[in-house]
C-alpha cells in the first residue's frame, strides 16, 4: 500500500477525479491502531443518516460495481479497487480507511461498547464508593451545595444564617433565609446538584449532595473512551483513554465533591464529541455531493453546501450549558468553533476546491458562527429561567428600582440581568484575596500546587488512644487533595509538547484535536494570573491531557519495524501499570480515608503539595 499523508496533512490541494481503470486508491498508513477492524459495508454509504432532503444529488450507483464488502476491501488496499467510484475514493481521502472500517463487524461494534463500559464501571466504583464521606461540607461545597438546596426549595439562592453548615449537615435547612444571596456563577451545575439532592435522599444525605457530580464524572469516563475510539480509530486506545480518566485524581475528587468545574468539563467534553461526529458526517456528505458534481463534469467552484448540521447544533447547545455552568465555557465555544471550521477547510482542500480558504469562510465559517454563537447565547440566557421567574432573586428588580440606568434599550428583566453580569464580571476580574492554595496556571499542567479540599483538625489533632483507635498510629490524617495522578499528568505534559511538534511538522489533525481542549481550558487563565485562581480548575481540560498521552502512546505503537512496535507495546503496558499503581497508592488521600500521618506524608512527593 502506498504511504501518503492523511487529508489534513496533504501539502497541496489535489482534486480526486474518477481516475482511469486500475488506479489504486491511496490511504494513509500514518496512523496504525492497535487492532485493525474488518471491512465495513457502510464504507459506500453517502451519509450516516442519508442525504439531507433538498440538499443536492448524491453519487450515482454503479450497477456494474462489485458488492460493498469487496469495494471496502479494495479501499483498504486489498485489490479489485478499479471499481471504486469517485464517491468512495473521496470518502477514503476525507476520512481515512481505518476510520471507515471502524466497527465493521458485529463483534467490533459490541466490543466498541463493552470495553468502554467496563472502564466506566471501574470509574463509577471509584466515584460512588463511600460517596457520603465525609458527612460535612467540603471546601467550596459550602457555597454551591447550599445554593443548590436553596434553588430546590425556593427557586433562587438565599442567604444563610449563623451555624448554617453544621445544621445543613444534620439535615436542617432552617438557616436558609428569604433574602437573596449575591452569587458569582450561573446556575446549571447548581440545578443539577439540586436534582441530585432531590433524588438522592434530601438535605440530610451527603451522598445526595454529590450524586450529580458522581454521575457526571462517571459519564465523562464513558465519553472519553468513546471519543478516543473515534478519534484514534481504535477501540483499544479509546478504552485506554477512558481507563486513565477513570483512575485520575482530579476526575475522582471532582466527582466526589459538589463543585462546578467537573460539570464544565463534562459539557465541554460532550460538545467535543458532538463536533467529532459532525466532522465525520459532514465529510461523508461532502464526499457524496462533491462526487456528484465531479461525475457530472460541472465545475467544482467553492464546493457544495453541506446543509443543516445537527451535531454542530447539539455542540452549540452543550456549549451554552457549559457557559451556564462557568463563564470560562466562553473560551471553549471560541476554540471549538474555530477547530470545527478548520476541519471543514481542510476537507474542502482535500476534495480539490482551489479557493478553499474562501470556500471555508463562506460555506462553513459564516454558517457555523450564525448557528453556534446565537444558539449558545440563547441557551445561556434560558439557563437563568428560575432567576427570571422569581422576583426575590438577587437584583431581579434592579431595572424597576433604577429607571433610566444601565442598558436602557433592553427590556427591564434583561437590563437587570445585564447589570447583574457586570457585577459578576467585576468580581471575577478583581478577586485578589490571599489564599494558601492559590496557584499560577503555569504549574497546573504538572500539578505543582494542588488544592487541599479537606484536612480536618478533628482528625489531625487526635493523640494517644484516640489516635490509635482512629488510624492505628500515634498521629492521624484525613485528606481530600485535588491532585491529579502525578505520573499521568507529568507524562501528559510531555505528550502535549510532542503533540505540538507533530501538529507543526506532520499536520496531523488528531494532534490539533487533543490540543484544542487544553488551549480552551488552560491558556486563557494566563490572562488572569493576577487574581486568585487554583490548580483544581485544571479538571476542565483533564480529558484532553489524557487524550494527548494516549495519542503519543499510539504513535509509539505505530511502526513498520517489529522491534520498535514491541518496544511501543512494552512502553504502553508499563505506563498503564505505573499509572494504575500510583492511583491505587493515592486513592486514600483523594477520598478522605483516615490514615496514619506518616502514610499521608509519604504521598507528599513535593514540598509544594503540603
Amino acid at each position: 500500500m502506498a504511504d501518503v499523508p492523511q487529508p489534513d496533512e496533504t501539502p497541496a490541494p489535489q482534486a480526486v477525479p474518477p481516475g482511469p481503470a486500475g488506479a489504486r486508491p491511496r490511504a494513509s498508513d500514518r496512523w496504525d491502531p492497535v487492532t485493525t477492524p474488518e471491512p465495513e459495508t457502510a464504507l459506500v454509504t453517502a451519509d450516516a443518516h442519508g442525504p439531507a432532503v433538498g440538499s443536492g444529488p448524491t453519487a450515482p450507483a454503479d450497477p456494474a460495481a462489485p458488492p460493498p464488502s469487496r469495494r471496502a476491501h479494495a479501499a483498504a488496499g486489498g485489490g479489485d479497487d478499479a471499481a471504486l467510484s469517485t464517491h468512495d475514493r473521496l470518502l477514503v481521502a476525507l476520512l481515512g480507511t481505518r476510520t471507515l472500517l471502524l466497527g465493521a463487524t458485529r463483534r467490533a461494534r459490541v466490543t466498541g461498547w463493552l470495553w468502554p463500559l467496563a472502564v466506566t464501571l471501574l470509574g463509577g466504583v471509584l466515584r460512588f464508593w463511600r460517596l457520603g464521606t465525609p458527612h460535612e461540607l467540603v471546601f467550596d461545597e459550602t457555597y454551591y451545595v447550599k445554593q443548590a438546596y436553596s434553588l430546590l426549595v425556593q427557586g433562587y439562592e438565599g442567604t444563610w444564617g449563623d451555624d448554617a453548615n453544621p445544621l445543613f449537615a444534620a439535615g436542617d435547612g432552617s438557616a436558609l433565609q428569604d433574602q437573596a444571596e449575591y452569587i458569582v456563577h450561573p446556575m446549571v451545575a447548581k440545578w443539577l446538584m439540586a436534582l441530585g439532592i432531590h433524588l438522592g435522599g434530601g438535605i440530610g444525605s451527603s451522598a445526595a449532595w454529590r450524586l450529580a457530580s458522581a454521575v457526571a464524572g462517571t459519564l465523562a469516563v464513558l465519553m472519553v473512551a468513546r471519543i478516543g475510539r473515534r478519534l484514534f480509530a481504535s477501540t483499544a486506545l479509546g478504552t485506554l483513554a477512558g481507563l486513565f480518566l477513570a483512575v485520575d485524581g482530579e476526575g475522582i475528587v471532582h466527582s466526589r465533591t459538589g463543585l462546578l468545574d467537573g460539570f464544565l468539563m463534562v459539557f465541554a467534553l460532550a460538545a467535543f464529541g458532538a463536533l467529532l461526529l459532525d466532522r465525520d458526517q459532514a465529510r461523508r456528505r461532502l464526499a457524496a455531493r462533491t462526487a456528484a458534481v465531479l461525475d457530472s463534469g460541472a465545475p467544482l467552484g467553492l464546493g457544495p453546501r453541506l446543509g443543516w448540521r445537527w451535531w454542530r447544533f447539539a455542540a452549540a447547545v452543550l456549549l451554552g450549558l457549559a457557559i451556564g455552568t462557568k463563564w470560562s465555557g466562553l473560551y471553549v465555544l471560541a476554540v471549538f468553533g474555530l477547530l470545527s471550521v478548520a476541519w471543514d477547510a481542510t476537507a474542502r482542500r482535500t476534495v480539490g476546491v482551489r479557493r478553499w480558504p474562501l470556500a471555508a469562510l463562506w460555506r462553513d465559517a459564516v454558517p457555523a458562527a450564525l448557528v453556534m454563537v446565537p444558539t449558545a447565547a440563547l441557551v445561556y440566557v434560558a439557563t437563568w429561567w428560575s432567576w427570571f421567574a422569581h422576583p426575590a432573586a438577587y437584583l431581579r428588580q434592579w431595572a424597576v428600582e433604577h429607571p433610566g440606568e444601565g442598558v436602557t434599550w433592553l427590556p427591564p428583566a434583561l437590563r437587570s440581568l445585564w447589570h447583574f453580569h457586570t457585577q459578576m464580571w467585576d468580581f471575577h476580574t478583581h478577586l485578589t484575596a490571599e489564599h494558601a492554595y492559590a496557584a499560577h496556571p503555569l504549574g497546573w499542567i504538572v500539578q505543582w500546587r494542588p488544592t487541599s479540599f479537606y484536612y480536618p483538625d478533628s482528625v489531625s489533632g487526635l493523640t494517644g488512644a484516640a489516635a490509635r483507635d482512629a488510624c492505628g498510629a500515634d498521629a492521624c490524617s484525613q485528606a481530600i487533595t485535588s491532585l491529579g495522578n502525578p505520573v499521568l499528568w507529568w507524562l501528559g505534559a510531555v505528550a502535549l509538547v510532542v503533540a505540538v511538534v507533530v501538529l507543526v511538522v506532520r499536520r496531523d489533525w488528531r494532534a490539533g484535536a487533543v490540543l484544542s481542549g487544553v488551549v480552551a481550558g488552560w491558556l486563557p487563565w494566563f490572562a488572569y494570573a493576577h487574581r486568585t485562581i487554583f490548580t483544581f480548575y485544571s479538571i476542565a481540560f483533564a480529558p484532553w491531557v489524557v487524550l494527548a498521552l494516549v495519542y503519543v502512546l499510539g504513535l509509539l505503537l505505530h511502526s513498520g519495524d517489529d522491534r520498535r512496535r514491541r518496544r511501543g507495546i512494552a512502553t504502553t503496558v508499563a505506563v498503564t501499570l505505573v499509572v494504575l499503581a500510583v492511583s491505587a497508592f493515592f486513592y486514600p488521600v483523594w477520598t478522605a480515608w483516615v490514615v496514619p500521618y506518616d502514610f499521608w506524608h509519604l504521598h507528599m512527593w513535593l514540598r509544594s503539595w503540603i
